[in-house]
């Protein structure tokens, strides 16, 4: 998937199976063949009749893909553009939709007229409007539609896409493919409302797991069972996705990432970046953030660990533990 810290658009991948579809016909493009993005595809290419191509900075991950699909590679995201009247970019940061989107090889250098782009990245919502203002301009249609469910709703298309367009027009046409990846697909506004959804959303996340985590840690300590635990959670008041669905004892749950060493879930560095995307929109909009700052610093001190960065942001449990000993 895209290395975090590029922001430039890599050369175009050579010696790839390339997608060759005329001007004039339809077909789905996907760009970001990360964890989140990799399953995304797989079962938007299996649910969909279009033609399918994909691109990746990673050749790795396009020839995965293409090996376990009949997809096809495009050898930048303008050449996928190209070819493609829908695509959907799922992408780890700001600068990364910058570059795949306004780069000398990204999307708008081979845009088609009325092609609909969706952004399922997770963004600064001032930089998703300024990148679909773009799209629109150049002719094609933006919608921002970021998605929360994690790698799980990814691999079960349980996700939930918020989702930010113009028209009503434009989000039946992104919900008839958001359908094929997810279950919950809900318009919040104009352009930037989804991003707006989702830093909220990812705020109370990060909140609810840190609160979670340290319930957890006081039951143990207190000689409780976490299974016994977790269970009357919830079933109670308590109860929350961080609990029920993501539990960050081991064990608890054999799904959460907590049971496979914290790997396969969302990071925590990828979390300290959407604290990070709260709290700037705090300050533009002058709203004060307590626990969320709390819940910011917290996951900081986390992502200075090299190993806790890379773990899922659910590894704040064993940075409890393992902080506070005695």
């Amino acid at each position: 998937m895209f290395a975090r810290t590029v922001t430039r658009l890599p050369k175009p991948i050579q010696g790839l199976r390339r997608a060759s579809y005329s001007t004039s016909t339809e077909a789905i493009g996907f760009i970001g063949l990360g964890q989140m993005g990799f399953h995304m595809a797989k079962h938007l290419q299996a649910k969909s009749t279009l033609p399918f191509v994909v691109y990746d900075a990673d050749p790795n991950a396009i020839a995965r893909f293409t090996t376990e699909t009949n997809a096809r590679a495009a050898t930048s995201p303008g050449d996928l553009a190209s070819q493609t009247s829908v695509i959907i970019t799922a992408l780890p940061e700001s600068s990364h939709v910058q570059a795949v989107y306004t780069g000398c090889t990204g999307i708008l250098s081979g845009l088609r007229k009325d092609t609909l782009c969706i952004d399922s990245s997770t963004i600064d919502p001032s930089v998703s409007i300024d990148v679909s203002q773009r799209v629109n301009s150049a002719g094609g249609r933006a919608v921002d539609a970021p998605i929360s469910g994690g790698i799980m709703g990814a691999q079960a298309a349980t996700l939930t896409f918020m989702v930010g367009c113009e028209t009503e027009h434009d989000f039946g046409r992104t919900k008839e493919h958001l359908e094929k990846m997810g279950k919950n697909v809900v318009r919040c506004g104009g352009l930037g409302a989804g991003q707006a959804a989702k830093i909220c959303n990812n705020l109370l996340l990060a909140i609810s797991m840190i609160g979670t985590a340290e319930a957890m840690n006081l039951g143990v300590r207190l000689g409780l069972d976490p299974a016994v635990l977790a269970s009357i959670v919830n079933t109670s008041s308590g109860r929350c996705w961080a609990s029920d669905t993501a539990n960050p004892v081991p064990g608890v749950i054999e799904s959460a990432p907590s049971t496979n060493k914290y790997r396969g879930g969302f990071k925590t560095r990828l979390m300290l970046k959407d604290l990070g995307l709260a709290s700037n929109a705090a300050k533009d909009t002058k709203t004060p953030l307590v626990l969320g700052a709390l819940a910011e610093n917290i996951y900081r001190l986390m992502a200075h660990n090299p190993e806790l960065a890379e773990q899922d942001f659910s590894s704040v449990y064993k940075w409890l533990t393992n902080s506070h000993k005695d």
